[in-house]
């Protein structure tokens, strides 16, 4: 059988080039994907107010209620004012208010899974719930009492961790506001000590103790969980026949003016010479206070806040030692 040959299919003006490929080499490769590695790394890098143009979220969490806080939260808003952060345009603040440990808890745990951008936690109470929460979101305290004795940071030069900000020394006030107390009350043998174990107080009722012994006189410890059992202790230590009273400053005895309020008309009923964690309870009539400046403790915080939304990282920002004190 004879089979025809095919003809050439005729060529189109219109007809497909062919095009020369070749393979990459693998150094060629290798180059290639560092870039986008690079270029990956470097968007990661990206301070955080940065990011897509989008409004830094810090997440306030507080113990008491908004009232009660009310110079400290505007402290702070002064602070990253003058820093140029404007609520609304390139910064929101998330507040969360518990006035129960338990439910500080859920509040942290909350603010983590919004992935806020920092936790501002203003002292030891809220700091030890904010850790328990999250090792990884930056948190930021401005009144802390001892966040090396706490555990809170590794050291004040070197915090280590998520946790850095401003620590109050309380326990160096302590010694102090003690013998103050002893040298306005000389005839005190005995002295009610009001504390909140809401707070890691540790390191400070230690330092209480040590002061005790080196004045001489003996302490009546005296725990409250809620300002409502603030009555109660003051009738306990009348009935341990104490000579004054010593109080704890916390964030429970110093919320807002009804807790320094209290306080100080309960010395008063009970006659009781005291020294107040806070002013307010002076204000309110109490004997005396002596304490770090806590409302412009907070204003400074501000800084470590832009320094940390500008890229800086908290185990990398020594906490800061402050010795403003009020009376």
């Amino acid at each position: 059988m004879l089979q025809k040959r095919r003809q050439p299919l005729p060529i189109s003006k219109h007809s497909i080039k062919p095009i020369q490929c070749s393979l990459l080499s693998l150094g060629a490769v290798m180059r290639r994907r560092d870039f986008i590695m690079i270029i990956g790394g470097a968007a990661l890098a990206t301070p955080i107010a940065a990011q897509a143009q989008r409004p830094a979220r810090i997440g306030f969490l507080g113990f008491g209620t908004a009232a009660a806080t009310a110079d400290r939260v505007e402290a702070l808003r002064a602070g990253l004012r003058d820093l140029g952060y404007l609520e609304g345009k390139n910064i929101v603040i998330d507040f969360r208010w518990a006035e129960v440990v338990d439910r500080l808890r859920e509040l942290a745990a909350e603010l983590v899974r919004e992935n806020v951008d920092v936790i501002f936690a203003t002292s030891s109470t809220e700091v030890d719930v904010a850790r328990q929460v999250t090792t990884t979101i930056p948190i930021v305290f401005s009144t802390h009492f001892d966040p090396v004795g706490t555990g809170h940071v590794s050291s004040l030069a070197r915090p280590g961790g998520n946790i850095t900000g401003l620590a109050a020394l309380q326990t160096e006030f302590t010694g102090k506001s003690l013998e103050m107390l002893t040298q306005a009350a000389p005839h005190a043998k005995k002295i009610g000590v009001l504390w909140s174990p809401n707070a890691p107080h540790s390191p400070v009722l230690r330092a209480i103790e040590t002061a005790g012994v080196n004045l001489g006189v003996l302490l009546q410890l005296t725990p409250v969980r809620t300002v409502e059992e603030f009555e109660g202790a003051f009738a306990t230590m009348t009935k341990e026949r104490v000579d004054a009273i010593y109080v704890v400053a916390s964030s429970l005895t110093g919320r807002g003016r009804a807790a320094p309020m209290l306080l100080a008309e309960l010395a008063m009923k009970h006659r009781l010479p005291s020294m107040f964690g806070y002013k307010a309870s002076v204000v309110a009539g109490g004997l005396m206070s002596y304490s770090p400046n806590y409302v412009e403790l907070t204003r400074l915080a501000a800084t470590y806040i832009d320094k940390i939304l500008k890229g800086a990282k908290p185990a990398d920002l020594p906490v800061e030692q402050r010795l403003d004190s009020s009376w």
